[in-house]
């Protein structure tokens, strides 16, 4: 084995394992000294049984740390998609407002509503497009870059409907990411890490990722598309995103019957 070989293979351990550790560590953490009463750091589940939050931030920490390692870009597009996502999972809860997805969203602000979903979209798009400006160089990638981010974002938060379903489509869709070496591997790496971090307590029912972390999680695997690909992928990739929003309510169900 090469020695460009072994250093590859060891930045991708790196970040994979930098993510798990953060996200394990910041969820122990917060298990035993969060900001608040308990009851603002539970929520129930479809099954209507109570489950944690604090995966979700711990695992927006974490990705945002190691894609930060990757390029500073990255990390700073997923801190505020994680950040966007928690605005949502605090206000939306006090507001009581249930109501998911774009379509939902953007009717609301037709009638002059400004819920906290269309602040939590907006604010994702808006991370997700100077990103892009910085991870590329030519203007139609850096928009490219840009939908993918968000876009991948939002899909990963469209499939967080049942457990497991959002840390194992980000271990999915992450896995050939591996394949290749540079900035997109590693920063997939970084993604599966948080995703195999949480997804013992996501499965069993002990905790849930909220909008903070599938949107973190979503964040970090649409910066490893973004690295990885030239503008074919990059095409291909919003198409696939696009498309993914504008039939937003069949992917939910698709996710909820797997």
């Amino acid at each position: 084995m090469s020695a460009q070989t072994q250093g590859a293979r060891a930045a991708l351990a790196g970040s994979f394992a930098l993510a798990a550790a953060v996200t394990r560590a910041g969820t122990a953490a917060l298990r035993l000294g969060a900001p608040g009463t308990r009851a603002r750091w539970e929520r129930k589940n479809y099954a209507g049984r109570t489950v944690e939050l604090y995966a979700g931030p711990a695992s927006a920490v974490g990705t945002a740390l190691a894609a930060a390692r990757v390029h500073p870009a990255a990390g700073a597009a997923v801190l505020a998609a994680g950040a966007c996502g928690a605005y949502d999972d605090v206000a939306g809860h006090l507001s009581g407002d249930t109501r998911r997805g774009f379509r939902a969203h953007l009717g609301a602000l037709r009638n002059g509503e400004v819920t906290s979903g269309a602040v939590k979209l907006f604010g994702i798009s808006a991370a997700g497009l100077a990103a892009g400006a910085l991870l590329k160089e030519r203007a139609l990638d850096k928009l490219l870059a840009g939908i993918v981010i968000a876009g991948t974002a939002h899909f990963v938060n469209l499939v967080d409907v049942r457990p497991g379903r959002a840390a194992g489509t980000v271990l999915a869709l992450g896995a050939p990411g591996l394949l290749r070496t540079g900035p997109g591997a590693e920063l997939s790496a970084a993604a599966m890490g948080a995703a195999a971090a949480v997804l013992p307590d996501d499965l069993g029912e002990r905790a849930m990722l909220g909008d903070t972390g599938a949107h973190a999680l979503g964040a970090t695997l649409g910066a490893a598309i973004v690295a990885g690909n030239r503008r074919t992928g990059l095409l291909a990739h919003a198409i696939a995103v696009v498309a993914a929003a504008a039939y937003e309510d069949r992917v939910t169900a698709a996710a909820c019957s797997l």
